[in-house]
This record gives C-alpha cells, structure tokens and sequence, in this order.
C-alpha cells in the first residue's frame, strides 16, 4: 500500500523511503501511470535569458533549448528525435545548432525538494533557485561571456494522464541590495503547506504561500506577492504525438512588484509558463 495521506513532504533533502524518487531508479511504470522525468536549466539577466531542457516521458524524448534577447528576437529549437543539440552531462551544458553555439556550467545553489500526491501516484522535484550558470555562448559567430543566475529543475513521478500547471521562475535583487530567485507553481506541488514554492534570499529558502496566476500570464497575485510581468518573446510548442498531447508557452522577460512585505524587487529577470499536457 502506498501510503500517499503521508504526502506532501518537503525538505532540503529528502530519503528514498517508500516513496522511491531517484529518476535513474524509478521504474518506467507504477499505478499504471509511465514515468515522466526532465531537467530543465534556465539562467536570466538583463541581456540574455536562455533555458536548455531534456524530458522523458515514458519511451519518449524531448530535448530544447531557447536563448532570448531583450529586442524580442528568440533563438530555439525542440526535437523528439535526436538530440535537438542539447547536451547536458551533469554541471556541464552544450548547445551546437546552427547560429548558436554555447558551452556553460552550472554550479550547485541550495535545494528544496518536494513529494507530492498526484491522483493515485506521486510526483517528486527538486528546485535549486539562484544557481549561477557561467560560459561562453556564440550567436551568429559573435562571442559572449556569460554569466547569471536561475533556476535548476530536477522534476520525476507518476503524473496524472492529463496535467495542467501554470510556473514561474526568477532571479533579482531586492531594494535593500540581497540577491533573490524565485519558484512559483499551480495545479502540481502546490499544498498550502509543504509545496515547493519558494523563495531564495541571499541563497536560504524559505517557503510561500498560495499564488494565482493571471490567465494570460502578466502577473502573479498572493498574500503579500504581487508580481507584474513583461515578455520579451516566448517559447511555445504544440506537440501532438501519439500518445503526447502538450500546450506549451513560456515567455522569458522581467518582472517588478513585491514577493513578500519586504522584499520589494529593484530588478527581476525570468519565465513564466503555461502548459496543458496529455501524457
């Protein structure tokens, strides 16, 4: 039996115990439900966003990645099939398509993981938010060194055949100057306690409360949080594929209001996103 009313659980690190969630481990099917798994790195700053993700969905993969820029232009592609030129190989990152070239490392930010019940399954993640991402990426044969923070999502479990949620991530600095990231989600992980919404101050977690999302993404609303939202460009994907159903957009930008009654943001860089999935 599994015993889900003990769920949801978070913490800096949580056990296996009963409820088994190392990706490589988990086995490709339990409560009739195939595992889905991804990781996702995204970095924001003021003159380049880009995020680099590959997810597993049962027999299925998906790689992408997307670099961003503040006159709107969006760079990007999503393969099925393929490597889509995405590599990731634990802290090392590479993108190699044709105009971009990048080659970037991730460095290990404090975690916050959360298990959470999913109908009759569980679902697992794991959240490191302000994570510094630093290297060189090449946009049309012209060099940049980049560095900046954001966000690292390790994400696995037994999710509902059909999944909506709607996401936030950020990085900013707070008007009395301590560096901020953020993690903010309905419709998964989302209990009024134990969720994995968060906020990271000069790199310690702590917990929010409940948010709602505006429908078309311009801002998030919560007991003291009141974030607006200004897109750049967005990556969207409409993906119908057998069994994979998905609706997808999440626009990269900038953000200003408060996230909690004393952190009120001089500068905020991140994505929203809205997705809609048949799994």
């Amino acid at each position: 039996m599994n015993h889900l009313g003990t769920l949801p659980c978070r913490a800096p690190h949580l056990g296996e115990g009963q409820f088994p969630h190392s990706p490589n481990f988990m086995p490709m099917w339990r409560d009739r439900r195939p595992l889905k798994r991804w990781r996702y790195v995204g970095a924001y700053g003021p003159e380049l966003q880009l995020c680099v993700g590959d997810a597993h969905i049962g027999p299925l993969r998906q790689r992408f990645w997307a670099v961003a820029t503040p006159d709107g232009r969006l760079r990007e592609n999503t393969a099925l099939f393929g490597s889509g030129g995405v590599r990731m190989e634990g802290p090392e990152l590479a993108i190699d398509a044709p105009g971009v070239r990048a080659r970037l490392r991730v460095e290990e930010a404090e975690p916050v993981e959360t298990l959470s019940r999913h109908g009759n399954s569980y679902i697992w993640t794991r959240k490191q938010g302000g994570a510094r991402v630093s290297g060189l990426i090449e946009i049309d044969g012209a060099p940049h060194q980049f560095e900046a923070r954001g966000m690292v999502d390790e994400s696995a479990g037994y999710h509902a055949r059909h999944t909506v949620w709607s996401w936030s991530a950020g990085v900013g600095r707070s008007s009395d100057g301590r560096a901020i990231a953020w993690n903010l989600v309905t419709g998964v992980h989302d209990a009024p306690e134990a969720s994995e919404r968060t906020i990271w101050i000069d790199g310690s977690p702590t917990e929010l409360p409940p948010v709602e999302f505006e429908e078309d993404l311009s801002g998030i609303r919560g007991p003291d949080l009141d974030l607006t939202f200004t897109a750049w460009s967005a990556r969207e994907d409409n993906t119908n594929a057998l069994l994979l159903k998905s609706k997808y957009r999440q626009p990269f930008g900038t953000f200003t209001g408060t996230l909690t009654s004393d952190i009120n943001l001089t500068e905020g860089y991140g994505v929203m996103e809205a997705h809609d999935v048949y799994w």
